[in-house]
């Protein structure tokens, strides 16, 4: 975009690029961040996007990437599919229609207005892309810190062996990992379904646009993971920049691929303050029938109120998932369901008390940052490691192991709800919520962040 007349050249309108991944968990973070950018610093942004899974572009300027190029693995759902897998193949169909699509933006462009692209670290193929044509890049990792340190650490732990697990042995499985505190070996076992070699081949791209760009941006905050930014600013020797949570510093940003029910905020409204259980295992997790009768049982009989999530896909190998009989009786004025929600205002009710979650980040992020204390039910990728770092260093929240089962269920919402501990959480995690909103005022860390970050931005 050219410069106003009474502007000058150093201060023409800036273009930030961006490229997302096609997920809901990853283009959340980066439509906010786009967001931030433009509030706080004035930067148009385009958005570059898999012509699959295409968002709202939210007012930026959307330019789709690959239209006519198959979908086929693609697209994985549910919590057994080969996500790493995906994210190669996706890296390697979609090169050759990204350069054509940045070149002709580039082309496009009117003094260089253009100053970098931002790209989800999943897609070194991307990066690669911006390197040939002269484009500095940013990365954006839309997970935890503790989750990159335990990526960065999985290359020394295949070297010792530990990694694939030789055996499925428990003891083995829950050996403490002495480099990576809180984690055991089963935390980084990311996949039960993609080969190691996949998984491997993934990693190592992942921290390869981490280490060749310009920087990386990371949607937390440093009150939460100080020591693990510290250990990412050191291995990978470019800035660092923890601008998080984004959620609430572009309030309002995001694009849902689902259709929100936002009746429930009424329902919410009838509720007494603390009292309800959110359950909600985000936009890609799964369960079978058993799972979904067992969870149906256990929310019933603990005679607490719920908001019970279950979106089209959530059961395995059926498009609608049919609740059991007597289920809504016992559960009437009590319970409600909804095929999904306003995850951002649910979490913010005064109503709710605690949140069955997946523990993707996003969601355990939004969760910390309202105060709510978790149930926790990790499946693959990064879930585990979050989940630890609830239980074991935040201490706002505990796992939910082994076989779902009614009873335990029941007891698990009770001890978070009605008990003790549950309270001590409770507290815990307003505790970090308060830190949240500390960060994002002026001389707080992530408002600090975003300023190093904008001026990186206007330096290239």
């Amino acid at each position: 975009m050219a410069a106003t007349a009474s502007s000058g050249e150093s201060q023409r309108r800036r273009r930030v690029l961006m490229f997302p991944l096609p997920f809901q968990g990853h283009l959340n973070p980066m439509l906010q961040l786009a967001g931030a950018l433009h509030a706080c610093g004035g930067l148009d942004v385009t958005v570059f996007h898999a012509a699959f899974n295409a968002p709202d572009p939210a007012g930026h300027r959307f330019v789709p990437v690959g239209d006519g190029v198959p979908f086929g693995g693609l697209l994985p759902s549910g919590s057994d599919a080969d996500f790493a897998g995906a994210l190669l193949r996706m890296n390697e169909r979609l090169r050759g229609p990204f350069r054509d699509s940045l070149r002709q933006v580039l082309d496009e462009d009117e003094g260089g207005a253009s100053a970098c692209l931002v790209v989800d670290s999943n897609l070194r193929g991307m990066q690669l892309v911006a390197e040939e044509l002269g484009v500095p890049t940013l990365v954006l990792r839309t997970g935890s810190a503790a989750c990159l340190v335990a990526y960065m650490a999985f290359p020394a732990l295949c070297d010792k062996g530990l990694l694939p697990p030789p055996s499925q042995d428990q003891i083995q499985l829950d050996m403490p990992l002495n480099e990576l505190p809180p984690l055991r070996l089963r935390d980084m076992v990311f996949s039960t379904t993609t080969t190691h070699a996949t998984m491997a081949r993934c990693l190592e791209c992942l921290l390869e646009s981490a280490r060749c760009s310009s920087g990386v941006i990371i949607n937390t905050l440093q009150d939460l993971e100080s020591s693990e930014l510290q250990k990412i600013a050191n291995g990978l020797g470019v800035p660092i920049y923890a601008i998080g949570p984004l959620h609430k510093i572009s309030s309002g940003t995001e694009s849902s691929l689902l259709a929100q029910d936002r009746t429930c905020m009424e329902w919410l409204d009838k509720q007494e303050t603390d009292s309800v259980l959110y359950v909600s295992f985000g936009s890609l997790a799964s369960m079978d029938e058993k799972e979904l009768l067992e969870t149906a049982w256990g929310l019933a009989n603990s005679q607490r109120p719920f908001l019970w999530v279950i979106r089209h896909n959530l059961v395995q190998s059926s498009e609608q998932a049919s609740l059991p009989d007597g289920f809504e009786e016992a559960t009437r004025g009590r319970g409600m369901v909804v095929s999904w929600a306003p995850q951002q205002d649910v979490l913010g009710h005064r109503a709710v008390g605690g949140f069955w979650t997946h523990n993707g980040w996003n969601s355990t992020l939004e969760s910390i940052c309202e105060g709510v204390p978790m149930i926790c039910r990790p499946q693959f990728a990064d879930q585990m490691i979050n989940m630890r770092y609830v239980q074991e260093v935040w201490k706002i929240g505990f796992e939910l192991e082994g076989e779902l089962e009614r009873g335990k269920i029941e007891g698990a919402v009770r001890r978070l709800l009605c008990e003790e501990e549950g309270r001590e959480m409770r507290q815990r995690a307003k505790d970090f919520r308060n830190k949240a909103v500390n960060c994002m005022d002026e001389g707080g860390s992530s408002k600090t962040a975003i300023d190093l970050l904008l001026k990186r931005i206007m330096s290239f």
